[in-house]
């Protein structure tokens, strides 16, 4: 079991049911039912859980190129000394497909009784995932792509608890989540692997810009994170106050500018990308246990 979990990357995925669990409780201003959180925390798990192995699996040729010289030291939240198991092996190709299968097939049955929306956001987000893996050796911007589909679960809970959202207050959160995953997942992600992603001839920021310029992307990425996380509170059905601010603009600060801007300094060392990237994984778990105490005692 444990080469599955580490194909679907699970101790990551589980951080990542936070974003979700976050901007339904911001939109809803209470906790749903608890039929709904329970058929919303499969199917979320169910999603995440297929998607990253989608990664793996359309990632696997590369990959095999990429650590030839074995897998790198990774992340905290990602340190399974079975990182992407396909390349290293240790998972047959055919029982890695069937795992993402079954498990996209139950996050379409899911969504599909949460609200059939969702399937076409859940589709959406695979068939761009898979692009984003083509396009490894086309181009850079394929970090835009990570942006469009990590922002896929928090915009699919906002449509469990409602069937028809205003599409500003979505932007508002497509904006919040876009960057993050640039700023403190995607560049970060990329940076670690700079000297094996050199091996195939990938085309990175990191790669392509260097340290200096890459570690000042991710400042800005992260400091318009961080920005509209105070704008954040317009779509809370009552007024949250300062002290919702302040305790948001310390998450940001403590889990996104802190380590991104020593990351900016010291880009050299590629430990301080891993650090990034471990913080950042935590920001929106931050925001949901301020949220849920605003919401417990509003």
């Amino acid at each position: 079991m444990k080469k599955f979990l580490a194909l679907s990357r699970t101790t990551h995925g589980v951080l990542d049911l936070a974003t979700p669990g976050f901007c339904a409780l911001l939109w809803l201003g209470r906790f749903p039912a608890w039929q709904i959180i329970l058929l919303s925390l499969f199917t979320a798990f169910a999603a995440y859980t297929a998607i990253y192995a989608l990664n793996d699996l359309v990632g696997i040729a590369v990959d095999k190129e990429k650590f030839t010289s074995g897998i790198n030291a990774g992340y905290s939240v990602e340190a399974s000394a079975m990182r992407y198991p396909l390349a290293q092996n240790v998972l047959n190709y055919r029982s890695g497909l069937l795992w993402f299968a079954v498990w996209f097939a139950l996050a379409l049955i899911g969504s599909y009784f949460l609200n059939p929306a969702i399937d076409i956001i859940l589709i959406t987000a695979a068939i761009l995932e898979v692009t984003y893996c083509l396009l490894l050796k086309v181009t850079y911007l394929r970090t835009l792509v990570s942006g469009l589909v990590k922002s896929g679960g928090p915009l699919a809970a906002v449509f469990v608890v409602d069937r028809n959202p205003s599409p500003y207050l979505l932007l508002l959160i497509f904006v919040w989540v876009f960057f993050w995953e640039i700023g403190g997942q995607n560049i970060p992600a990329d940076w670690n692997d700079t000297e094996e992603d050199k091996r195939v001839n990938a085309k990175t920021i990191p790669i392509q810009f260097g340290p200096k310029k890459a570690g000042l992307i991710v400042m800005i990425a992260l400091g318009i994170t961080v920005m509209v996380s105070l704008l954040l509170p317009m779509i809370f059905p009552i007024k949250l106050g300062w002290l919702y601010l302040l305790a948001t603009a310390v998450a940001g600060f403590m889990l996104l500018l802190r380590p991104g801007y020593q990351l900016y300094q010291r880009g050299e060392m590629r430990q301080m990308a891993a650090t990034l990237f471990d913080h950042a994984s935590y920001y929106p778990l931050a925001q949901l246990a301020i949220i849920s105490v605003f919401v417990i005692f509003k």
